[in-house]
This record gives structure tokens, C-alpha cells and sequence, in this order.
């Protein structure tokens, strides 16, 4: 699953949680206006999320090599597939949804 994926389901999934809860003012750089809440959404959600589209990514590619190693895509998709939904998974802020790595890249780039 592609970073964009799964920020769209954890924003999904974000939303049906928080459909019954008070309108507060947002802070800034946050999605549910509440960092602390940001971080446990992440944590619980939308790690996991990102564990399973890179199992997913994993059998995609391995299923894909016979079309990807004749035309030399193979380590495109590779990074596409598998090593986007790792970065996005494991080399990111906890609660930050947009930036990964120490110098906090855009997540996929």
C-alpha cells in the first residue's frame, strides 16, 4: 500500500472515531487537533496499517518479478511496493503523517 493509502484510511478511520466528539479549536500540525491524540491514532491504527501493506507490497512484488526483472522495474516497484510502506511504518515521527526520516523528508520521496 502506497503511504497515500494508508494515510487515507487512518484519516477514514479517524473520523468514524471522532464523529461524536467535541469541536475544538485544532492546533497546528495536527490531524485530530490533538497531538497527543495524533500519537495514538498512529500507534494504534495506522502502524499496524502500514506492517500489513508491506506484507501485502511483499507478495505483490515477489508475484510481479516475472514482469518487473525483464524491463528492469524491479527496484522501482520494489520501493513503490514494499520500501514506501516501510519507510511510512518505521522512519517516522510518531503522530506525524506527512514528514519521515531524522531530517523529515516528505513521506515516499
Amino acid at each position: 500500500m502506497k503511504p497515500v493509502i494508508l494515510r487515507t484510511l487512518g484519516a477514514a478511520a479517524l473520523s468514524v472515531a471522532l464523529a461524536g466528539a467535541p469541536a475544538l479549536a485544532q492546533q497546528r500540525d495536527t490531524v485530530t487537533g490533538d497531538k497527543s491524540t495524533d500519537m495514538a491514532v498512529d500507534l494504534v491504527v495506522v502502524r499496524p496499517l502500514g506492517i500489513v501493506g508491506a506484507a501485502v507490497g511483499t507478495v505483490g512484488f515477489v508475484l510481479a518479478l516475472p514482469f518487473t526483472l525483464p524491463t528492469g522495474s524491479a527496484g522501482e516497484t520494489a520501493k513503490e511496493w514494499i520500501g514506501d510502506p516501510l519507510e511510512y511504518t518505521f522512519d517516522r515521527p510518531l503522530g506525524n503523517f506527512n514528514q519521515c526520516g531524522s531530517d523529515l523528508h516528505p513521506c515516499g520521496r
